[in-house]
């Protein structure tokens, strides 16, 4: 047979079947110790960087002709070759060359079960671009790349698949230990995961979808704990979780500014995240995962992704030390199906806070999670949080039944968790619960009144910033009677407070505080309540208060007007020619003084709760 010389290939007249035929030619010859066209063939695929027409189609037409003769390649003898063909990156062709390596790759896994590992891991490796590459990712051309690569990548694992019905098993843990773990190549995992949330979404997901999702929860988990708290927080912890700010900064500065300003509470704004690669990182992937989320429910998929999602809750977030952006997954997933996911999320944690076989940590973030979830959540209808309410209710009215002892913030410490989210709740809800006649009266029959004089004392153990908001709406709202409410004035702020939950108890929050990372803000901003939101029950008195202050204001500028009218006249009756001024009263004094712009209510961010 003649000898194969693919440099001279182009220069030959050859059908596919003789070209065939000179490759494998030049596989055997190997074996029999001649390399000379074996040789020929490895410089062709080593061929990289800007190829000519000849060069590509050489290029190609020795793909093919490999792919023709795929049963004469020995994975002992032929190492060098398979070497060069699994190390092939397809970002670095054009789509004809794609192509010819896609066919060869899929008849490969096809033919050997030895080669279908090495398949697979060649089309993983091609989920992410080279470091040469990243930078036009965001350019046109970068993107036509990135959707020519992507698009046979998917339809290869596709085919294997349906040649291989063991592949997608293969396939995950190859996909798990090829994610990578750094953030310091951004651009490069969030493509890597649009690819993996892309298998999760086809066929294969039927498979291998819900490890996959919970891969990547404890990949953003991983995330988010190297964010220190000590990158979020300033020093100053002494504001508490509601504070008073003379303006709402958010109807001042756009979306595209507010990363400028500071939260109150002790968190600066997002500025403070603003170069912080981990953040950034985190921030891209959460968006990832909003979107696939959206995905989900437009084609009726969400409800069963939600329950891969809430498994990876329960095991992973719930229990995560300083957890603070990951759990906005599950948010986000609850605001796109209330009615399923958002009743789902709440009941689950509920239930895991009632039930007495999970350890005490396990059981107050539970009733944290869910506290915040009921608090911020506006596509909750407000019937069902007061039912979650009444449950929490009822639960501290059993536990004070059957315990008389006195305050113990250690041993005691679920109960006054479940307190603490009763009134955060309340804190939020008590003004919409209160002008809802039915609503109304549930809460009025709450055992409330019971429960925070009993000798737990939890008014004293709970955060002040929380008691002392409670009390003054529930004052407001006339929830308790008088007598109880001067009661309650003496079970206020004590060490104990200090010793559950105060400023050393840094690790354990809200969970559902503010997002402080601006991509994904604007995901969860639609849904979530912020307190600049919230309508108190003491509102509608400050108001009133604030208009008579303006009408006694009115009154007083009308009465000054006048005296300055009969002193005039007075002064011009006796040819005086220096009126005395009111300028004082305009611009300082008693009269600016009661025109100033009244508080408003922001929240605090600061993690100062369980």
């Amino acid at each position: 047979m003649q000898k194969f010389e693919i440099d001279k290939v182009e220069d030959v007249n050859l059908s596919d079947l003789e070209l065939v035929c000179f490759v494998r030619e030049a596989l055997r010859s190997v074996i029999e110790g001649d390399r000379s066209s074996y040789e020929q063939l490895l410089g062709v695929l080593h061929r990289k960087g800007n190829l000519g027409p000849d060069e590509v189609a050489l290029l190609v037409t020795s793909l093919k002709a490999l792919t023709g003769a795929v049963s004469c390649i020995d994975i002992a003898h032929h190492d060098a070759l398979l070497a060069s063909i699994f190390g092939m990156n397809m970002w670095n062709y054009e789509p004809d060359v794609m192509d010819a390596l896609i066919e060869l790759i899929t008849s490969l896994a096809a033919s050997s079960g030895g080669y279908l590992d090495l398949c697979l891991g060649m089309l993983v490796n091609n989920f992410m671009p080279p470091r040469s590459f990243l930078e036009f990712l965001n350019q046109k051309r970068g993107l036509s790349r990135k959707g020519q690569v992507v698009y046979r990548v998917h339809s290869a694992l596709k085919d294997i698949s349906d040649l291989v019905p063991l592949a997608p098993l293969r396939l995950l843990p190859i996909i798990l230990q090829k994610l990578p773990n750094t953030f310091a190549m951004e651009k490069a995992i969030v493509v890597y995961v649009e690819n993996m949330l892309r298998v999760e979404e086809c066929a294969l997901g039927d498979i291998i979808g819900n490890m996959m999702l919970t891969a990547l929860v404890d990949r953003l988990i991983e995330f988010d704990v190297e964010i220190e708290w000590k990158d979020i927080m300033s020093d100053d912890f002494s504001k508490g979780i509601f504070e008073m700010e003379l303006e709402d900064v958010d109807d001042i500065l756009d979306d595209a500014e507010t990363e400028g300003f500071e939260l109150s509470g002790g968190f600066p704004g997002r500025n403070i995240l603003k170069g912080n690669k981990i953040a950034e990182t985190l921030d891209s992937l959460l968006v990832l995962m909003f979107e696939h989320l959206k995905t989900c429910h437009e084609s009726g998929r969400l409800v069963k992704v939600f329950e891969t999602l809430l498994q990876s809750f329960q095991i992973t977030v719930l229990s995560t030390y300083k957890s603070k952006f990951a759990q906005f997954v599950m948010f986000y997933a609850c605001s796109l199906d209330p009615e399923n996911c958002g009743v789902r999320f709440a009941n689950e944690l509920a239930d895991i806070f009632s039930e007495r076989s999970h350890p005490p940590n396990k059981t107050m973030s539970a009733v944290a999670y869910l506290a915040s979830f009921l608090s911020r959540s506006n596509f909750l209808p407000l019937s069902f949080v007061v039912k979650m309410l009444q449950r929490l209710v009822n639960w501290c009215w059993i536990y004070c039944q059957d315990h008389k002892s006195e305050i113990n913030p250690q041993a005691h410490r679920v109960f006054y968790a479940c307190c603490q989210a009763v009134m955060y709740v309340l804190c939020f809800r008590m003004r919409s619960i209160m002008d809802d006649p039915k609503l109304r009266s549930k809460l009025t029959h709450f055992p409330l009144e019971e429960i925070f004089k009993h000798p737990l004392n939890p008014l004293k153990v709970c955060l002040p910033t929380i008691v002392d908001e409670f009390l003054r709406q529930a004052r407001a709202s006339c929830l308790f009677t008088a007598s109880e409410a001067r009661v309650f004035d003496d079970l206020l702020e004590s060490e104990f407070s200090i010793a559950f939950g105060g400023l050393e108890r840094l690790d354990t929050f809200f969970p559902f505080d503010p997002c402080l990372l601006k991509k994904s803000d604007s995901f969860i901003r639609p849904w979530f309540i912020s307190w600049s939101m919230v309508k108190t029950t003491y509102e509608e008195e400050e108001e009133e208060d604030d208009q008579e202050e303006i009408m006694t204001a009115d009154a007083m500028a009308t009465s000054l007007m006048e005296e300055e009218e009969f002193s005039l006249d007075y002064s011009l009756n006796r040819m005086s020619i220096t009126p005395k001024s009111t300028l004082n009263y305009h611009f300082g004094g008693a009269f600016n003084a009661v025109t100033k712009m009244p508080s408003r209510i922001r929240p605090s961010t600061s993690p100062e709760s369980f």
